[in-house]
């Protein structure tokens, strides 16, 4: 490892040299690791080149699910939902059993076992939530059927919580194309203190394009002050799952 000792100093790459900062000073190392055209081209890589071209599909394919599900994500306080959804979706590449090894696909995999996922690791739906919920799934939609309840009983209502929000949310994603759509059906916002009627929230299927589809449930807890709505602790608190899967 090389060190800087004299008054110029330097960050960055020049020719096969890295200059960077560090505690102790300014340092120097050179550039290792193979190249890029062997890796490409060796045979002796053919097993890296198939890691690249599955983790390449499985990362796209992972960006195109949370950017589908930004409106239930933004709303998780969980910094590593991100990694989770990529490990998931990893699984699911992992069962394609249509294509050889380098070639699977995160869409000829096994779609059910993105069944059930918890989007907040650190708080479940089922922690959150302890009324029986009812499911319906059709052809034209899915249904979550909310009964009555009082939300003091039956709702792990977080500190500084003045009112929650229940939501229904369905996404269809195309992986080939990299098109997505999303549909969602929300109780609006509800004060924790007055007992909730029962209430059945819909996702209109047909309004949904794609091959691939999730139905999240999720809710979100807010503070309420002078009629404005404010986020409760980043999101800690929230809770969403993946209640349903379907393919085309």
């Amino acid at each position: 490892m090389a060190k800087q000792t004299g008054i110029i100093t330097l960050k960055g790459p020049v020719g096969r040299l890295s200059f960077y900062k560090t505690r102790d000073g300014y340092l120097a190392r050179e550039k290792g690791g193979v190249e890029k055209s062997r890796i490409m081209n060796d045979p002796r890589y053919a097993r890296t080149r198939e890691n690249i071209r599955e983790f390449t599909d499985n990362a796209n394919s992972s960006k195109l699910l949370r950017d589908a599900l930004r409106p239930v994500i933004s709303k998780i306080g969980d910094t590593r939902l991100n990694l989770r959804i990529t490990r998931a979706m990893m699984k699911v590449l992992k069962a394609d059993l249509v294509n050889v090894r380098g070639d699977r696909k995160v869409r000829e995999g096994d779609w059910n076992l993105m069944k059930d996922m918890e989007m907040n690791a650190a708080s479940s739906l089922g922690s959150t939530l302890f009324f029986d919920i009812s499911q319906s799934d059709t052809a034209a939609a899915f249904e979550i059927g909310l009964p009555a309840y009082t939300p003091q009983d039956l709702i792990a209502i977080p500190e500084g919580a003045t009112h929650y929000r229940i939501t229904a949310t369905g996404v269809g994603l195309d992986f080939e194309q990299g098109t997505r759509s999303l549909v969602s059906a929300s109780t609006g916002s509800i004060t924790v203190l007055n007992p909730a009627l029962p209430q059945t929230l819909t996702v209109d299927k047909t309004q949904l394009s794609g091959t691939h589809f999730v139905f999240v449930l999720s809710v979100e807890f807010i503070q309420q002050v002078n009629s404005v709505e404010y986020s409760l602790n980043n999101g800690a608190h929230n809770a969403a799952k993946i209640l349903g899967v379907a393919t085309v």
